[in-house]
């Protein structure tokens, strides 16, 4: 809808009229709509200036204002229309007094400076005269340039901005654009070099951590296997008789003195050698003069009967405290076990309960109370 000016018209009119009137009191007056309509009337005016002006402003209507200020640069008077749209009016009532702007700005001609505003702080005192001061500042700039002008007199002829070429002038200068270029090329060289230098540097480095890596992982695999190996040759069983005397052989050179380790034979049966126990001297009791454990048990695999009894020699008597503890037998060697099914022990160390499981490895309880197997040449057993 278009803007209603003529219902109210003689009373805009005389608002307006004692606004820009010279010598009038009136420095502003507001108009604003009546209700919801498009007919504009007067809604105020006064003497008080722009802060009188700004205290009767609604944050609910849309109003427009128009002022006289004094110019702080020239002292003339000028206008200022300002078109108010509180901040609770609704969007459909803004969008239909959007449009009567323009009719607005040409009923209330002659505005120096035109406000948009919707909050009190885009109509305050001193940012409307900043405003005012700029938009006046440039006119009023040159009409005193004009007058200075007016003032000076007739001016001299113009000179002519001719100069004669200097060859030198111009070899220095071209001298110095060659040295400014080639000194920007020299550094585009130097920042290319670097950034090439620390990419190598980059490169070794990741080769040198994958080299590394794969020296650790080799390594690690080795130790891997020799303890792997290590785990599995006590274990080991041999049922050849010729490969268990030639790793006894290989064994016994380790000693200080060639012991004779194992059971008198002639123990398995007097039948079968043609001694009596009693009257044998061909096999010695047990010498320790061992300097270091054999690596592999020394007692061959041999067939014999289930019910067949095992006599081993020994040279300790029993303790008292060990009694009821079972077969016993004194630590030789230190032995450290391979995995849980072992037990470990140092020298001078007791084993109790002893099991013959083999003729090589027996089962019995650790000094720690473990129960576990262990190799039967690395121990003497107790009366």
């Amino acid at each position: 809808m278009a803007l209603n000016l003529s219902k109210n018209g003689r009373a805009l009119q005389e608002a307006y009229g004692r606004v820009v009137a010279a010598g009038s009191p009136t420095d502003w007056a507001l108009f604003t709509y009546e209700g919801n309509s498009n007919d504009l009337r007067v809604a105020g005016s006064g003497e008080g200036g722009l802060e009188e002006m700004v205290e009767e402003l609604n944050s609910g209507k849309v109003m427009y204002a128009f002022c006289r200020v004094k110019d702080p640069n020239s002292g003339l008077p000028k206008y200022v229309l300002v078109n108010w749209t509180g901040e609770g009016v609704n969007d459909v009532r803004k969008g239909a007094c959007a449009n009567h702007v323009s009719t607005v700005a040409s009923f209330l001609k002659g505005a120096h400076v035109t406000i948009n505003a919707r909050a009190e702080e885009d109509v305050e005192p001193e940012l409307i005269m900043q405003k005012v001061a700029k938009a006046s500042g440039a006119n009023y700039s040159f009409h005193k340039e004009s007058s200075r002008f007016q003032d000076a007199g007739p001016q001299g002829p113009v000179g002519s901005v001719y100069q004669k070429t200097n060859a030198m002038s111009e070899i220095k200068r071209v001298n110095k654009d060659h040295f400014w270029a080639k000194a920007e090329k020299d550094e585009e060289n130097r920042r290319l070099e670097e950034k090439r230098r620390a990419e190598e540097e980059r490169q070794q480095l990741e080769r040198e951590r994958r080299e590394r890596e794969l020296q650790e992982a080799a390594g690690r695999e080795q130790r891997f296997q020799a303890r792997s190996r290590h785990n599995v040759s006590p274990m080991g069983t041999h049922t050849d008789g010729e490969n268990v005397y030639e790793d006894a052989a290989d064994s016994a050179a380790i000693y200080e003195e060639p012991p004779q380790v194992g059971l008198c034979l002639c123990f398995q049966g007097p039948a079968l050698w043609g001694c009596t126990p009693s009257g044998c001297f061909c096999c010695p009791l047990p010498t320790l003069g061992l300097l270091h454990p054999p690596q592999y048990p020394l007692f061959p695999s041999q067939d014999h009967d289930d019910g067949a009894q095992y006599q081993y020699p020994g040279g300790y008597q029993q303790d008292p405290e060990l009694a009821g503890k079972g077969l016993c037998a004194r630590a030789l060697y230190d032995y450290q076990a391979a995995d849980d099914t072992e037990i470990s022990f140092d020298p001078e160390n007791i084993i109790t309960n002893i099991e013959m499981i083999d003729e090589g490895w027996w089962r019995g309880y650790g000094p720690d109370g473990h129960f576990g197997m262990f190799p039967a040449n690395y121990v003497e057993l107790l009366d």
